[in-house]
């Protein structure tokens, strides 16, 4: 094919056997690639990079007697007799024995010619499997391996491979040794200090060695050929990175320079200084809009850490500069709560903000179109209707995008376009403090400003764990909460009874607290209409209701300061990351407050262990990383929304270190040969093609 000629943007010729079908490696047919293309694996070069997961050691015994059932393991027997079932659906046994013990050998619908030419009657032969003691005899169902004395033996440790379909290790293990024949000979990528520093071995070498493992031990992350193989695939996606960083950084943005008049009115108006990581995290913001380059930033912060107020005084270096900010939030409630909190800082301001939802219709919606591409709206607030074709910016100048893992990167590629010339800065932030680990796999090309640090104010939040036949005791203390003008959240999982899950439901538990509290009681899921929605949420607000029964749509940015009590039922059912979350609704005010995590009986471990580190600590980044060690990079984030690259061979979770390495070599790569010429890129390039990384090529070839 035209593209796979070299000089024409296609694959190295070296390469050409690795990526060629799957098929062309000997015993593996339709059928067999038909399955291996469930496992994601088209052609050698997918093979060679899907690794054993585990192995089966086969003791070699020279005596029967020297098995400890149930083992596996190898031995030499002679064939005594043959036992053909007396019934059908029965198995074939086959008697046989060392001289000093017996060994029946079991096999289910074999064939009589098979059997008796694989063991026939007075033969010594070698076989292998797992011994297993039945009504006190020895036996082992289908050998895995059986040969003549002095045949090849089978390896001592074999590795086991995933398997879908069909498809049996034999098949797969044939095939992998004929695609490690194609490796081409490759000049080492990784910086050779580093190489020399770890003791890895070569690419060759270690693919050689992960295909062949002699123990246990070398089937894990830490062992010196999986390290660098799981190094190779994480330097090759933070080189991508990188070179996107710099192109990124190329592109021309607008250079907006302002003079902080604005953002002096409304810091003197707040009734307490921002902290130095939010001062911090404006400069930095500050800086990226006043240089010729387009921003693309991610703003990190804990629960309660004071991103609102970081995203407006942005808005406001636009503003001030004589152009227009958006903010775009994931649903109507986050948008409108956004908006309810901005407007006190918008009239210290003197600017105009508005709000624009799928709701708004009509003259309206037609009103806030024409003012906003006539430049009469400063600050827009809004979900995914701020994309649509119909909005016109008269000069955006900075889109924030929050709690970004909920949007597609189609829709922030659409915000992005909404410039009038030049797109605009972006800014995206999230909620979910995130494991540095993944913030470098997803967040690689961003700049990175981080809040770590909480807000003068803020009340620590008492955090108790109690069993769910307490709740009567749990409304005793709520009633006389209430009765001191105290608010509270009653966070439920379901929405109406399930019998797959026995989680309590939103609606059962708002009918008995109605029944206990009456009016004080209100009901807000994702289900409701959203006018219903907005007025119970309105109520509790404004404190005409003391409790708000809930499901986690107030997860994210329901900022209801009065609200002191937080009660989670079913805690133990919840995520790490989302418990954080939902506690961090309270503490919100100069109130002490308090969080009351339900649980179920019984407990597991993992329950016990994740309710106590909440109950330890209010660090989101320290509980982002123990949900991480829990559940994994996928779960952590949610894969599906998360753009987390999937890898093969790195595991985000357990080798995080190597990340970070993989992103530091990448960095200082670009540095000293940044039109990558020298002999060290050629092989970088190789690497890319290798893992498939065909963005990299192009920004190469473009840059």
């Amino acid at each position: 094919m035209a593209g796979d000629r070299p000089g024409v943007g296609g694959r190295p010729p070296a390469l050409f056997p690795l990526f060629a079908s799957v098929e062309t490696l000997p015993g593996v047919g339709p059928r067999a690639a038909e399955a291996l293309e469930q496992m994601g694996v088209t052609r050698p070069r997918d093979l060679i990079l899907t690794l054993p997961h585990s192995g089966i050691r086969r003791r070699p015994i020279a005596r029967l007697t020297e098995a400890q059932p149930p083992e596996t393991v190898r031995v030499t027997i002679r064939v005594e007799r043959h036992h053909p079932p007396a019934s059908k659906g029965r198995p074939w046994r086959v008697h046989c024995s060392d001289g000093a013990g017996d060994l029946q050998l079991v096999f289910f619908h074999p064939r009589r010619d098979w059997i008796e030419g694989q063991l026939p009657v007075g033969a010594r032969r070698v076989v292998s499997g797992k011994i297993e003691l039945f009504d006190g005899m020895a036996q082992m169902v289908h050998p895995d391996f059986i040969a003549p004395e002095g045949a090849a033996l089978p390896p001592e440790f074999e590795p086991v491979y995933p398997l879908s379909g069909r498809l049996t290790q034999g098949v797969v293990q044939k095939a992998v040794r004929a695609a490690l024949t194609r490796l081409p000979d490759v000049a080492e990528w990784i910086d050779p200090a580093v190489v020399a520093r770890e003791g890895w071995p070569g690419w060759h070498q270690a693919l050689e060695q992960a295909h062949a493992p002699q123990a246990q031990g070398n089937l894990s992350p830490t062992d010196p050929a999986r390290a660098r193989l799981a190094y190779d695939e994480l330097f090759a996606h933070q080189m991508t990175l990188a070179l996107l960083r710099r192109d990124r950084r190329r592109q021309s943005g607008l250079v907006t320079r302002s003079d902080g008049r604005l953002r002096d009115w409304v810091l003197a108006g707040l009734p307490w200084p921002p902290t130095s990581a939010q001062r911090r995290a404006v400069d930095e913001i500050a800086a990226d809009m006043q240089a010729p380059r387009r921003m693309n930033r991610l703003l990190q912060g804990d629960v309660g850490a004071g991103k609102t107020l970081v995203a407006f005084l942005s808005l406001l270096i636009a503003v001030e500069a004589g152009g227009q900010g958006v903010l775009m939030a994931p649903t109507e409630i986050l948008a409108r709560q956004h908006y309810r909190a901005l407007e006190p800082l918008a009239r210290l301001a003197g600017i105009r903000l508005e709000v624009l939802t799928g709701r708004d219709k009509g003259d309206a919606r037609a009103n806030i179109l024409t003012d906003l591409a006539e430049g009469r709206i400063d600050i827009l607030v809004g979900t995914h209707a701020v994309i649509q074709k119909t909005v016109e910016f008269n000069d955006l100048r900075l889109a924030i995008i929050d709690e970004q893992h909920r949007f597609g990167v189609n829709q922030r590629m659409e915000l992005g376009s909404k410039g009038s010339h030049l797109p605009p800065d972006m800014l995206v932030m999230t909620a979910t403090p995130i494991p540095r680990s993944l913030a470098l796999a997803q967040f690689g090309d961003m700049d990175l400003s981080v809040l770590d640090e909480k807000p003068v104010g803020r009340q620590p939040i008492r955090t108790t764990v109690m069993a769910d036949s307490r709740i009567p005791e749990v409304v005793e203390h709520l009633a006389r909460a209430l009765d001191s003008g105290a608010r509270a959240y009653w966070v439920c999982p379901l929405v109406e009874e399930s019998e797959a899950v026995d989680l309590t439901a939103a609606e059962a538990r708002f009918k008995e607290l109605r029944a206990r509290f009456g009016d004080q009681v209100r009901l807000v899921h994702g289900q409701m209409p959203p006018e219903e929605r907005d007025a119970a949420m309105a109520d509790f607000a404004a404190g005409r209701a003391g409790i708000l029964v809930a499901t986690t749509v107030i997860e994210v940015g329901v900022d209801v300061p009065e609200a002191t009590i937080m009660v989670i039922e079913r805690a133990e059912s919840f995520g790490l990351a989302q418990l954080h979350q939902l506690r961090g609704r309270v503490g919100r005010g100069s109130k002490a407050s308090s969080c009351l995590l339900i649980y179920h009986e019984p407990l597991s471990e993992t329950g016990r262990r994740r309710l106590g580190i909440l109950r330890e600590t209010e660090d989101g980044f320290r509980i982002s990383e123990e949900d991480l060690a829990m559940r994994g990079a996928g779960d952590v984030i949610g894969t599906a929304q998360s753009g987390l690259p999937r890898f093969r061979i790195a595991d985000l979770e357990r080798q995080a270190g190597l990340m970070a390495l993989a992103r530091k070599d990448a960095q200082a790569f670009l540095e000293r040969d940044p039109a990558m010429e020298g002999d060290r890129a050629r092989a970088v390039r190789l690497l890319l093609w290798l893992m498939d990384q065909d963005r990299a090529i192009r920004l190469i070839s473009a840059g």
